[in-house]
């Protein structure tokens, strides 16, 4: 995959399908409950610049914390067995990442294992599900007019608690689904129109600075 060139819109779906079958069929570090796309490939557009994936995970309440020591004497690492799982953390030790404080990511751990580096795919990982976060980050950018954070609305479930929709990955294929503009999509959520265009205008800046792979996690 080339980001100064796009994904074949083909191609970008079968990703996505390759996506969901890891997940399904592959321990995560944390439980996934949903699997979304939005942006350029729910538009239809062809060929497709980057990949926009939104993940909603759930926290991890039956762990192993006892291990937790285990793993920050090997790997450095805290939080193994509270934050993700001791089982996949032994399965897919290549996967392990953490943020800068030496506490595990699950986002990044995510990443690590669906997504490779140099692909142009952006995975958002967060507890919510997606329509929840759009309305939540929408809230958070307005109350800061930090319009880059603000989430695309324009998304299309492709998998949920361990189902997977064939007509969402039908629809895709064919480029069937009909959304808004971005600034009309935001002002349907509660933005008015001229701070809508601005933050259109912010998160279209924001995302064409992006390269390879990359994410971002929220707690809501």
């Amino acid at each position: 995959m080339d980001d100064s060139t796009g994904i074949e819109r083909s191609a970008a779906v079968t990703r996505l399908s390759r996506l969901v079958e890891t997940v399904e069929e592959q321990l995560m570090p944390v439980p996934v409950r949903e699997l979304w796309v939005y942006g350029d490939l729910a538009l239809g557009l062809d060929p497709v610049e980057r990949l926009d994936v939104y993940l909603t995970k759930d926290l991890l309440f039956h762990g192993d914390g006892d291990r937790e020591e285990e793993f920050v004497e090997s790997h450095g690492v805290e939080g193994v067995g509270k934050t993700v799982r001791a089982k996949w953390a032994d399965r897919y030790p290549e996967y392990v990442r953490a943020n800068s404080n030496g506490h595990i990511a699950p986002e990044k751990c995510l990443a690590a294992h669906l997504v490779g580096s140099d692909e142009p795919i952006h995975l958002e990982v967060c507890n919510a599900s997606f329509e929840d976060n759009v309305t939540q980050r929408l809230r958070g950018a307005m109350a800061r007019e930090n319009y880059e954070q603000v989430l695309d609305p324009r998304g299309v479930c492709l998998w949920a608690e361990g189902a997977r929709s064939e007509t969402a990955f039908e629809k895709l294929r064919d480029g069937e689904f009909v959304f808004p503009t971005l600034a009309e999509a935001l002002t349907m959520i509660g933005m008015d129109d001229q701070k809508a265009e601005e933050a259109a205008a912010a998160i279209s800046a924001y995302r064409a600075d992006q390269e390879g792979a990359t994410v971002r996690g929220d707690v809501v």
